[in-house]
């Protein structure tokens, strides 16, 4: 590849890059052939050369919803695959029919679109799912019980468990280890037929039981279990393990770089022995893929265990798996997070060896600065109290009187033209934005004190009327004459403060609209709230959610669901994209203007 030029920003260390390169100048998978959809070795021996320099693959299993951890693997296979003229296919590794349901698929589909990749690539589509392969998985399995490579064993889990020894320790042999290909041929025919019940018996490799790697002491390839299956219903009665299918996945779809999570490391010697031996009876075609292992990717005050996330939307700890504070990429899509903002974030933080801990406030900062530029701005009061301008007749001649007012809808994007909203006699302002008794550096509203209604008039602060318990409930305040904002002699009287407001009279004379507006937190109170043996339900923020009832100024009288936008002064929101009507207005927080945990 060329060296970027002067103007491009150099892309972040990431040794999978380099182990690319390496293989394209050594032309590794030059040869290869695709035959045009998965197959075995003889299928894709009748396709031409591929036309994908690499294949990568992404490929959950449909257990629950895609989470923040996820994005980074959506981005890095699919990334690099577009930056290498290759594909990234998106595979549902769906072996386990207990956990899976086609909720879940139809969700991670959602969701890597969401993110902004695609499977289509040279005219065709690269959906695939596991199960569909279970027929050569099948006949895999048998292919090595005719080689003498795999065995079924009928020991009890207990017994195998005790018989497969320990770091110190070398494993035993099965009993059944050694018996003949016929006999466990014969087995595993009635474990697929449903003759015996489930747990009976399991199809093991046969490798070493003294093997230092525990992974390659006979692992499982196959178990009976009845279960439904949410792709081939009840047709078959046995599955396949992961450890065994996955590798066969990868070889099927001519993967060539197989990246996966550090947590698989000691798999790999069983990838590379199971594809070389499947590769040998010429079911495989080479050269293989090969399994690289990147260090997970995670941010502080969030859990990503599907487990867990599960528990929390179960118990009823959340709205569901798309609460604006789950960390799934449907929860934080309705939270108002970008697409680019996540794509950043795992552009940025690049690809190790081992696994890293970023905080939060990263992620929030690829957000702002994604926002920053193009959200449009708006006047929104969150907790309101009511001003009242006393001399409002003497200074315009009446109480009807709307005083017209413009602002840029963002103020480095002309383009996006202006807002416009009235100023009357009686307005919100937050509450505290007035103070009684003011602390020492309060610019804001106190009796005898000036402030600029931000766009309107300066106004000079009077006093207060409170309720019978002592809360103040209406701030009163006389306009200062000839101050609108961009008028000849505005800027004579001098302030300190500028607040922002909307007018409490009807939105169709240019005054408020009445809205809901969630103010979403950090769901956790720690930064590793599933660290160690912590019941992390006891570690949840109790003030993660606050819903106020506010007014927001009228050009959001008609804004459609998941539109984003910066409230003045408090931070950036969005329509939320299932409850938010016209009608019945709802705002969620997406994050602050800036952060306020560091302090």
């Amino acid at each position: 590849m060329s060296a970027p030029s002067k103007h491009e920003t150099p892309k972040p260390a990431n040794f999978l890059r380099q182990v690319i390169e390496r293989d394209l100048a050594a032309g590794t998978y030059a040869q290869r052939r695709f035959g045009g959809s998965p197959g075995d070795g003889a299928h894709h021996a009748t396709g031409p050369s591929d036309p994908a320099r690499i294949r990568t693959r992404f490929p959950p299993e449909p257990n629950g919803y895609l989470h923040i951890g996820h994005a980074k693997s959506v981005c890095l296979n699919f990334g690099l695959a577009q930056e290498f003229g290759g594909v990234c296919h998106l595979r549902f590794d769906d072996t386990n029919p207990e956990k899976e349901e086609q909720e879940y698929v139809d969700a991670i589909i959602e969701m890597v679109h969401w993110l902004g990749w695609s499977w289509e690539a040279f005219g065709t589509s690269h959906l695939y799912y596991a199960s569909d392969y279970f027929d050569f998985m099948y006949r895999a399995g048998e292919y090595l019980i005719e080689a003498g490579l795999a065995y079924v064993d009928e020991q009890s889990a207990e017994a195998m468990r005790a018989t497969r020894g320990d770091f110190n320790a070398p494993g035993t042999d099965s009993p059944y280890r050694n018996r003949s290909k016929h006999e466990n041929l014969a087995r595993f025919r009635e474990m697929r037929d449903g003759v015996h019940p489930d747990g009976a018996m399991v199809l093991r490799a046969r490798i070493d039981m003294a093997s230092p790697n525990i992974n390659l002491r006979d692992p499982t390839l196959y178990r009976i279990k009845r279960a439904t299956h949410h792709n081939t219903g009840d047709r078959w009665c046995i599955y396949p393990m992961y450890t065994y299918a996955h590798p066969i996945e990868d070889a099927l779809e001519n993967i060539t770089h197989s990246f996966c999570t550090l947590e698989f490391e000691d798999q790999r010697p069983f990838y590379d022995w199971l594809l070389g031996a499947l590769a040998d009876g010429g079911l495989l075609q080479r050269p293989l893929p090969q399994q690289i292992e990147f260090g997970r990717l995670n941010l502080t005050y969030v859990i990503t265990s599907k487990r867990r996330l599960k528990q929390l939307v179960d118990e009823g700890h959340v709205w569901g798996w798309d609460d604006p504070r789950m960390p799934t990429l449907a929860g934080m899509r309705r939270r108002g997070f970008t697409p680019a903002a996540i794509r950043k974030m795992a552009e940025d933080t690049g690809a190790s060896k081992t696994n890293i801990w970023v905080d939060y406030s990263v992620l929030e900062i690829a957000l702002r600065d994604d926002l920053e530029p193009q959200a449009p701005r708006a006047m929104a009061v969150i907790e309101p109290l009511r001003l009242t301008l006393t001399n409002w007749a003497e200074v315009f001649g009446a109480t009807t009187h709307r005083e017209p007012c413009t602002a840029p809808a963002h103020p480095q994007r002309p383009e996006l033209g202006q807002r416009h909203f009235t100023l009357g006699p009686e307005v919100w302002i937050e509450r505290d934005d007035f103070a009684e008794a003011p602390p020492k550096g309060f610019h804001r509203l106190f009796p005898g004190n000036k402030v600029r209604l931000k766009y309107g008039l300066v106004v000079e602060c009077t006093g207060c009327e409170k309720s019978a318990d002592g809360r103040v409930h209406t701030v009163l305040a006389r306009v200062v004459p000839d101050t609108k904002s961009g008028t000849p002699g505005a800027d004579a009287v001098k302030v300190k403060g500028t607040i922002t407001w909307v007018g409490a009279h009807a939105a169709s004379d240019g005054g408020g609209v009445a809205a809901t507006i969630r103010l979403f937190d950090r769901l956790f109170t720690e930064p590793q709230p599933d660290a160690g043996a912590r019941d992390f339900v006891r570690l949840l923020n109790p003030h993660s959610l606050a819903v106020a009832q506010g007014w927001v100024e009228p050009s959001l009288a008609s804004v459609p669901a998941d539109r984003r936008l910066q409230f003045e002064r408090h931070g950036y929101f969005v329509t939320d994209r299932i409850d938010h009507t016209n009608a019945s207005p709802v705002f969620n927080r997406i994050t602050g203007l800036k952060d306020s945990w560091s302090k």
